[in-house]
């Protein structure tokens, strides 16, 4: 079934040449970019493309390409099939996936339980970039995120909405720090405050 797609890209302040990058893409390619003045965060951009995003489908990819877009089509096939408002893609459902035993996958493990203790979810891989939503429904969350916490809190978010999150199996391409991943521990405990926090207030 063909798709329309929107491609909205943000630049998060990079100051690397990839602003030069992106304004030969675009002239090139139908894709949209806004840049943002200084760095401030992963859930700062996406708040920002969430508001220019025109489609009725919203997947989140980031610029590392640790996920696959060629997963993009069974990613949204339970909202076009009316089965669910929100998709989450699941690095642990794919088997094939190299996920060695890193403080990155134990954080991952931890915030998946704390997640389905204090939302009665049932995740495996609740700190996955690869989130997919019904525009209807997230533009109708009120996100206050900056940083990496953008996933803790929209799930929160969308679990006490008594929404459905369908997991579906993805492939992933593992980095190491060295190879550029930036997430630390501080986010990790930025994501467990989310959780609590969220649970008892909104």
């Amino acid at each position: 079934m063909p798709v329309d797609k929107d491609v909205v890209v943000v630049d998060d302040g990079s100051r690397d040449g990839t602003r030069d990058v992106l304004a030969d893409l675009a002239r090139r390619m139908p894709i949209r970019v806004i840049l943002h003045d200084r760095n401030r965060g992963k859930g700062a951009a996406i708040r920002t493309a969430l508001a220019e995003a025109r489609g009725d489908i919203v997947i989140i990819q980031d610029a590392d390409l640790e996920y696959d877009p060629s997963d993009y089509a069974k990613l949204i096939a339970p909202i076009v099939r009316g089965e669910t408002n929100v998709v989450y893609g699941s690095r642990y459902l794919g088997h094939d996936n190299p996920l060695p035993l890193t403080h990155f996958k134990v954080a991952v493990l931890l915030l998946n339980a704390m997640a389905n203790l204090l939302y009665g979810t049932r995740l495996t891989d609740e700190a996955t970039c690869y989130k997919v939503f019904r525009a209807s429904l997230i533009r109708t969350i009120p996100l206050r995120c900056e940083r990496f916490e953008f996933c803790p809190e929209v799930t929160a978010r969308v679990a006490k909405r008594g929404e459905r999150i369908v997991e579906i199996p993805i492939r992933y391409h593992y980095r190491t720090k060295a190879e550029g991943k930036k997430i630390g521990w501080r986010d990790g405990f930025e994501a467990i405050w989310t959780l609590l926090r969220y649970r008892f207030s909104d």
